[in-house]
């Protein structure tokens, strides 16, 4: 906490402007017939703004976990104000309808449906204790209902993993998808994620590190991975599962020094900013279970990977101001602040 609060209100009011922006936009949109040319806000009433529509979801996310967080906010009023107007009953609907379309199966498979379960998993962590967020939580409701039923239907037919750095990942999805599965007790959708989570990463051998950073990341493939299976790892101890899977020495170092940003006004090499944001994330979560004499290399790592991108997350060109506050919110809340 002592690090979110003097950023919190910086990153609530990029995403109070965020939400409501509803251009330049980059559609997830399959053109079926000229009828389906409409604006943004005319297809998305509720995820209209933020650049694309994931980024909506999970800059949704940034508003509500800083209501959390930090409740004395200044800009605690505007928040409620804006998700009142957008959590609304009709507003999900829409959204609901449009992913219900022939030819939607696929929309925003798998990041928008990881973030938009989180966004909810966050919502019932905020509801125990403000009626605002209990209205937010029902009124979407029905579309994290259907993106369950969508996970529920794909992950028993996704044969292999997406290892990219990027949105198609599929450890950070499961990562998400797992917060809300256990924020809602649901049962089923923790199972699969487990079993679909130990069949594609549990036999993983000496991870070759030394071959990330790809040039557009945002991810770490080995560090969300490490991640997803500190939590989920089946037939051995993590400690166990992280001897085998850990890097060879040299390799490992790819992890532990920040990536550069030649040039955050280019969409995709803005994304290495919200890689450096995602490994710090990453190593917070894994330092407690790491051996004791790799730690100081993490901490130091967590602290130079902060220091890299944090600076631009609310201050730049909007390909990065659109979505890094998120990341940043991730890196900077207080280990097990998601109750899980």
């Amino acid at each position: 906490m002592d690090a979110l609060a003097p950023l919190a209100s910086a990153y609530a009011q990029v995403a109070l402007a965020n939400i409501v922006r509803e251009f330049p936009n980059k559609p997830d949109h399959l053109l079926r017939t000229a009828d389906d040319l409409r604006p943004p806000r005319a297809l998305h009433p509720v995820f209209y703004g933020s650049y694309d529509w994931h980024s909506s979801v999970h800059m949704h996310w940034t508003l509500v976990r800083l209501l959390r967080l930090c409740p004395g906010l200044p800009e605690a009023h505007a928040i409620r104000g804006v998700l009142d107007s957008h959590f609304t009953i009709s507003n999900v609907e829409a959204e609901r309808g449009y992913m219900r379309q022939p030819g939607r199966e696929t929309f925003e498979r798998p990041y928008g449906w990881a973030w938009l379960l989180k966004l909810q998993a966050e919502l019932a962590l905020l509801a125990n204790t403000d009626a605002h967020a209990r209205r937010w939580q029902a009124s979407l409701a029905p579309l994290a209902d259907a993106v369950v039923d969508r996970f529920l239907h794909f992950l028993p037919r996704a044969r292999y993993p997406v290892r990219a750095g990027t949105h198609g990942n599929s450890a950070f999805a499961l990562l998400l998808a797992l917060d809300y599965a256990q924020a809602q007790q649901h049962l089923a959708l923790r199972k699969l994620i487990s079993e679909r989570a130990n069949q594609w990463f549990g036999q993983d051998r000496r991870y070759p590190a030394a071959y990330e950073p790809g040039g557009e990341d945002f991810l770490s493939p080995g560090l969300v991975e490490a991640a997803l299976m500190l939590r989920l790892v089946d037939g051995c101890s993590f400690a166990d599962w992280w001897h085998v899977f850990r890097p060879a020495q040299e390799a490992l170092g790819a992890w532990l020094l920040p990536v550069d940003v030649d040039d955050r006004s280019d969409a995709r090499l803005s994304h290495l900013d919200g890689l450096n944001l995602s490994r710090a994330w990453c190593w917070r979560l894994l330092l407690p279970e790491m051996p004791a004499e790799l730690r100081p290399a993490v901490e130091k790592a967590i602290d130079a990977h902060l220091a890299a991108s944090l600076p631009h997350v609310a201050h730049g060109p909007y390909v990065g101001t659109h979505w890094l506050a998120s990341f940043a919110l991730l890196a900077l809340s207080p280990t097990g602040c998601d109750g899980y």
